[in-house]
């Protein structure tokens, strides 16, 4: 029973597991968005990667709820076992600390990320991205900015709107740290609030919130950081994990036939879904059981991990397997796949399939100037032999980012909190100090 209460490193796996569907989504969104509807055209066979389940992994919608529900998860974990230990104290120095690290944690390597963007974007680096056939990678290149004081001004911009607006020019997959930064902090809030209540009246608590944001249509964000809390609660319980102990079905049927579920829901397609008799009658349902104008993908992502979570959480064998290291490899580099796949994809690989030429620009008898075509996409043998190459290209730099800039990070981190908090046993010395 304790094997089962400690093993957490699943959740790093199951991070990993995300950082790669995301990556896949892109790629699918920059080269072939068919993939987002459960058929390419009304009446014709699906293919492949558009079948149920299969999909998840390029239609990649769920990896930022799986970013939410492991931050729930990873944030409540200490403070959890602290105050069901009886030990407050400890669990309140614990959250001001972790609470105090993430700001800086996020910021510090999302501001180096896009500072090294902006700085390449100057030297025209995404001008063929900006030239190629497909709108996604057009909408997310750059512009070089003509001037120096101009390219300055908007460099300090977009790492502000990074944290005020979700919005970042250099890099707009940086859009969803600003909801995780939040959440992480609102399940800190919680778990102050509730420090003192049994641990049954909390984990109502965090079904309660679940709740609240289910009904406020927060179906990535919101719902999952305080599910993650409410798992990470359940998994340190004591009734609840004797009786799992005590019965063999729960791992056997249970955990299966609610991974079965989550993906089948995790399937619903981004556009198209009357196309398919399955997706159609999901779209039918979405009006009975979703809040009113509800982003109905993203619901059913949402609902469909918190079935695969619980499939997890009632499975050790499936932990043991999101615990392999191949996984936690993944899951350790996760952030800064996340951070340098995108420039990556809208550099090196569109150079590798458009070639480091642009169009020269077409002008008219009048004068006029238009530019020229843009890029076609190379043939498949060319698209099959360079992906694979770029993966190991993108996971050498990511590796190489973990290993030097997260630890600088952390350093810097570090050195911010022991200036910034008091140190305790100085403290004690100053009051022995004190005239009584």
């Amino acid at each position: 029973m304790s094997s089962r209460q400690e093993n957490v490193k699943w959740v790093d796996g199951l991070r990993g597991f995300a950082s790669l569907l995301v990556v896949f989504t892109h790629i699918a969104r920059a080269f072939d968005e068919d993939l987002f509807k459960p058929t390419s055209a009304e009446g014709a066979p699906p293919r492949f990667l558009q079948y149920p389940i299969v999909r998840i992994l390029v239609q990649g919608r769920i990896g930022v709820t799986i970013f939410s529900l492991v931050t729930g998860y990873v944030c409540a974990l200490k403070p959890i076992r602290q105050c069901r230990a009886g030990n407050q104290d400890a669990a309140f120095k614990s959250i001001a600390r972790s609470a105090f690290r993430r700001v800086p944690r996020l910021i510090l390597p999302t501001t180096i990320a896009t500072t090294l963007i902006w700085f390449i974007c100057q030297f025209g680096v995404f001008e063929v991205g900006n030239r190629v056939d497909s709108w996604w990678v057009n909408y997310t290149s750059p512009n070089m900015t003509p001037y120096f004081g101009d390219a300055i001004k908007s460099l300090l911009y977009h790492i502000i709107t990074t944290w005020t607006k979700s919005w970042n020019i250099y890099d707009n997959n940086q859009w969803t740290l600003l909801p995780l930064l939040k959440g992480s902090m609102l399940i800190y809030m919680m778990l102050v609030a509730t420090a003192y209540c049994k641990p049954r009246y909390r984990m109502i608590i965090e079904l309660a919130l679940f709740v609240y944001y289910y009904i406020s249509n927060d179906s990535a964000f919101g719902m999952q950081f305080f599910f993650g809390a409410f798992l990470s609660d359940l998994s340190q319980h004591p009734p609840h994990l004797a009786w799992c102990a005590a019965r063999k079905w729960p791992s056997r049927l249970l955990s299966p036939f609610l991974c079965l579920i989550g993906l089948l829901l995790a399937s619903y397609p981004e556009d198209k879904a009357q196309w398919m008799p399955w997706s159609k009658f999901m779209g039918q349902t979405s009006v009975y059981i979703f809040p009113a104008d509800n982003e109905t993908p993203r619901f059913y992502s949402g609902i469909g991990l918190i079935f695969f979570a619980l499939g997890i959480h009632f499975s050790n064998p499936m932990k043991d397997i999101l615990s392999n290291k191949y996984l936690l490899w993944f899951g350790k580099n996760s952030f800064a796949v996340y951070l340098l796949h995108g420039t990556l994809l809208r550099t090196l690989l569109v150079w590798m399939y458009f070639g480091l030429k642009t169009p020269g620009d077409i002008i008219h008898e009048d004068g006029r100037i238009e530019p020229g075509p843009p890029l076609k996409i190379c043939g498949k043998a060319r698209w099959y032999f360079w992906l694979p190459i770029w993966f190991v290209i993108l996971y050498y730099v990511a590796n190489l980012w973990t290993k030097y800039v997260d630890p600088w990070c952390a350093r810097v981190t570090e050195r911010l909190v022991k200036y910034v908090f008091e140190d305790p046993q100085e403290n004690s010395q100053e009051k022995r100090l004190l005239p009584q």
